[in-house]
């Protein structure tokens, strides 16, 4: 029987400790979650539970899925463990396969054990997996049925075990974050891992206002704290639970899980993070994986990094797959199942577990308020020799990024935030990032997107402006930036039937042309036939997926559907605004031209102190009284 809670498992007569790592299960927290996650029937028929799986007779199943391997490689790389145990009850008789693959995802079988209604108890050597690779089992049966239940992978115990506590930061979803509360309680094997659970609510609607908050509470007793402060924004959130847990921590080896309020939890995360870490060579960031919400069995990439010319995150590493199903199978028949090693940059804060020997070496994140706070806490860690780790299996639901549409007030932090991040981790090449930049206004005036043009250039006259602009942790830059937005009608949402000045008559799709390949002389043609009313279509609509700038700029008036698809934005040709923020752009391009290295260097030279316990405390308000 799996002891999680202890972390540790007895082997009989040697009185020698096993941790448990990661758990064997077949089937999801919920009942949408799909089976094929956990296990494959691959001949025959099985009936999948949580804790177990009843393989029918003349069955075959495996468990090389997402949920269901073992990340052997992973483990071989950065943990000091040297063998792995697979470990479960049988009744019943059948046959045990341990079987492991290789980079490419070849196949090969380590160990088969005839069972007749018995425990199981396969090992492996981690010392052929170092390219990449996994560890998973397969179970076939005769003409008998068989049941594996308690299953679990276990190495070695620490000889310094570590403890871990979760964070949750919330805003105004406190249903969601019930929720999630809810899915750590139900799970004795999660909850038994968590030293200490804090939850900082920085919202107006409360989650202690909610009916079930008592019950939650009462049940996580004494190892849960609820903070209440203004919003700070996610940075500002999950830097309030670093640091109580943090500078508070008696133990030194201390491990902080971050996770997010608003996602359908797999409570085996907190296992697997909590596993690994304890076991890695150096103190490590270790993140899980984000799958779609929507589509539950799409992975959003196996890991990721960024690229500082282009200012953008969640680019893949080469090797690391792309957003993809990973349930199906490549053309050359083997399984997306994510068998190369790849190194990952950063972790997305969905669930990202930090370790307090990190915060103490490098400081605290950035009041970022959010957008790129995660990307930049894992460049700085890694520049202090502090490893980030994405590890496959270990994963959660969060809502669709393609979901989201782009033109939102956010972008005023993602652009902010990236130039930024781009000033404190690379030699921040001033002309490679002007091109970016004009890049983007090109697009946003082309494609009738004032508003996110307005938002572009305050992103870049705060970026030059220097470190005061993060004084108050983002707050008004936050609610400035929402105001400044009002004055452009295509920032607001309009249902479909009621779209003002277009009938639905005059919303025909219109579909997009190829990418232009030689696209800049379409933007000249495009700048052209904006300013002079020239346009071919008077009206239209276009989808969210063709929206693009030599498409959209086509038009005097389009409604384009927003990436929710839950209504459409109206953008209209504005020869006043265009003229307006083309002269602001050019402005703002000009002076990052001549001011962008200096401003990085301003940026680079106040890190310290925008990092460290004193400048939160400030904002947390705990300096005060």
């Amino acid at each position: 029987m799996t002891d999680v809670q202890a972390v540790r498992t007895a082997e009989a007569g040697t009185g020698a400790a096993r941790a448990v790592v990661a758990r064997g299960l077949f089937a999801g927290p919920t009942s949408d979650t799909p089976d094929d996650l956990y296990a494959e029937v691959r001949r025959g028929r099985a009936e999948r539970r949580r804790h177990h799986v009843r393989v029918g007779a003349f069955s075959h199943v495996s468990t090389n899925t997402y949920f269901g391997r073992f990340s052997a490689s992973y483990w071989q790389r950065w943990a000091t463990a040297g063998e792995v145990r697979f470990e479960g009850r049988i009744r019943g008789t059948g046959r045990i396969l341990l079987r492991a693959s290789d980079t490419n995802g070849v196949p090969r079988t380590l160990a088969v054990h005839d069972v007749d209604s018995e425990d199981v108890a396969l090992s492996a050597t981690l010392d052929r997996f170092l390219d990449g690779g996994g560890l998973w089992v397969e179970v076939l049966t005769d003409d008998e049925e068989l049941v594996l239940s308690d299953t679990r992978w276990t190495v070695a115990a620490p000889a310094t075990d570590r403890r871990t506590s979760l964070v949750v930061c919330t805003h105004n979803r406190p249903v969601d974050c019930l929720t999630t509360l809810r899915a750590i309680l139900d799970d004795a094997d999660a909850l038994g891992v968590l030293d200490r659970v804090v939850v900082v609510d920085q919202g107006s609607d409360r989650v202690a206002d909610q009916p079930r908050w008592a019950e939650v509470a009462e049940a996580f007793g004494s190892r849960l704290s609820y903070l209440l402060q203004g919003n700070l924004g996610g940075a500002g959130g999950f830097t309030r639970g670093l640091y109580e847990l943090v500078e508070d921590a008696a133990d030194p080896h201390t491990d902080v899980l971050l996770m997010d309020d608003d996602v359908r939890c797999e409570p085996e995360v907190v296992v697997r993070l909590a596993g690994f870490a304890r076991h890695t060579a150096v103190p490590t960031i270790v993140g899980a994986q984000m799958l779609n919400l929507l589509h539950p069995t799409q992975v959003i990439a196996g890991a990721e990094k960024a690229d500082f010319v282009e200012l953008a995150c969640g680019r893949r590493p080469e090797g690391a797959v792309g957003e993809s199903d990973v349930t199906g199978y490549f053309p050359d028949g083997t399984k997306n199942v994510q068998d190369r090693r790849v190194d990952a940059d950063y972790n997305g804060w969905w669930a990202c577990l930090i370790p307090a020997e990190v915060v103490r070496r490098i400081g605290y994140p950035l009041p970022f308020f959010f957008q790129w706070d995660d990307v930049e806490y894992g460049y700085r860690a890694r520049a202090h020799g502090f490893p980030t780790v994405t590890l496959p299996g270990a994963g959660l639901w969060h809502a669709d990024f393609q979901w989201k549409d782009w033109d939102d007030w956010r972008r005023y932090f993602n652009h902010r935030n990236a130039m930024i991040t781009a000033a404190l981790h690379s030699d921040f090449p001033v002309r490679g990032i002007h091109k970016t930049l004009r890049d983007h206004f090109a697009r946003y005036l082309l494609g009738m997107n004032y508003g996110l043009a307005a938002t572009l250039v305050k992103a870049v006259d705060d970026f030059l402006a220097g470190p005061e602009v993060l004084a108050d942790g983002g707050v008004s830059a936050a609610f400035t930036v929402q105001e400044e937005r009002r004055r452009y009608s295509e920032t607001t949402l309009h249902d479909v039937h009621d779209v003002p000045g277009l009938s639905s008559v005059e919303m025909p799709i219109v579909r997009a042309g190829y990418e232009p390949s030689r696209p800049a002389l379409v933007k000249l043609k495009r700048a052209v036939q904006q300013a002079t009313g020239r346009v071919p279509h008077r009206g239209g609509l276009v989808g969210s997926g063709e929206a693009h700038w030599w498409h959209v700029s086509l038009f005097d008036r389009v409604a384009v559907v927003d990436a929710g698809e839950n209504g459409v934005r109206l953008r209209r040709r504005d020869p006043e605004h265009l003229t307006a923020l083309t002269r602001e752009s050019v402005r703002v391009l000009w002076r990052f031209a001549r001011e962008g290295s200096a401003a990085a260097q301003r940026w680079r030279d106040a890190q310290g102190a925008l990092t460290d316990a004193a400048s939160w405390r400030r904002l947390f308000g705990l300096d005060e009284g």
